[in-house]
């Protein structure tokens, strides 16, 4: 069982109402996720889902010749399992840690359970599903059409977004992984925004030094998988235009509040291309 103070560690968790919170505990485990660590392989049933609060987690699609290319990151602004209250128990893809850190931990059936009571939970989960749709459509647009340079801060921005602090704890050959892309051609990239003055790079860490030259110099795609997750769940730092809305009369309130701001798991082994990057 987790503390109810602990669970608003992660931002979906925190948005729910007191009551739902303290009903919901007694089903959520405190879990420690390591580097490379697959929370759920392509085609399995998924028997956990998990609320990462620390962890950074990515979604990925893995080709046969072993290619990978990343659909989603998951940090502490939701939710990895998706496809189990959607009506799917398996996913096509794999989801795999990329930051160590902590997560809370729960049944797949005590979710779906959760989920069909039609409640407070219910309505935020289709929320965040929305959310993360737009995210994946984005990535997906971006890696067709944008820059890597682009591409590389509107990745550095989103995860920045999920995890804690300013800094990137992974090597740019798992960055260029993520990327789909060589880790010559990341270096090179991370070298000119280090030039510019906005990261700093050192052996498995990229630190950001100035987020508004980042956000400047990405793409268009990061702002508005930003806005999607803002309007979508909204959070504590909502504009005042946002606020006198919310109070006329007749609004329809968003459910809830308070979402976005700047043991063991379950078994899987690394991908191949990941060993190399977490031994």
């Amino acid at each position: 069982m987790a503390d109810s103070v602990d669970l608003r560690q992660n931002q979906l968790l925190a948005a729910l109402p007191d009551v739902e919170l303290r009903g919901l505990a007694p089903q959520l485990d405190a879990v420690e996720l390591h580097p490379g660590q697959a929370l759920y392989e392509s085609g399995t049933s998924m028997s956990y889902v998990y609320f990462p609060t620390t962890a950074l987690v990515s979604t990925v699609y893995e080709f046969e010749d072993g290619a990978l290319a990343e659909t989603a990151v998951v940090g502490n602004e939701g939710l990895v399992g998706i496809a189990v209250f959607m009506g799917g128990d398996s996913r096509l893809g794999r989801a795999v840690v990329l930051n160590a850190g902590l997560a809370f931990r729960m049944h797949a059936q005590a979710l779906k359970e959760e989920f069909q009571r039609a409640g407070p939970l219910m309505q935020l989960l289709l929320r965040y599903t929305q959310a993360l749709i737009t995210q994946i459509a984005q990535t997906a647009a971006c890696n067709r059409h944008h820059s890597l340079d682009q591409r590389l801060c509107r990745w550095l921005l989103l995860s920045l977004d999920r995890s804690q602090g300013n800094d990137v704890g992974m090597t740019q050959e798992l960055i260029a992984h993520m990327l789909g892309v060589r880790r010559e051609s990341v270096t090179a990239a991370a070298q000119t925004l280090q030039k510019l003055g906005l990261v700093h790079c050192s052996r498995g860490h990229i630190a950001v030094l100035d987020r508004q030259g980042l956000e400047q110099r990405a793409c268009e795609c990061y702002a508005v998988v930003r806005k999607e997750y803002e309007r979508l769940l909204p959070h504590d730092g909502a504009t005042k235009e946002r606020e006198r809305a919310m109070a006329q009369p007749g609004t329809e309130q968003p459910v809830p509040t308070g979402v976005f701001d700047s043991a063991r798991t379950a078994a899987g082994r690394p991908s191949s291309l990941l060993e190399a990057e977490f031994g």
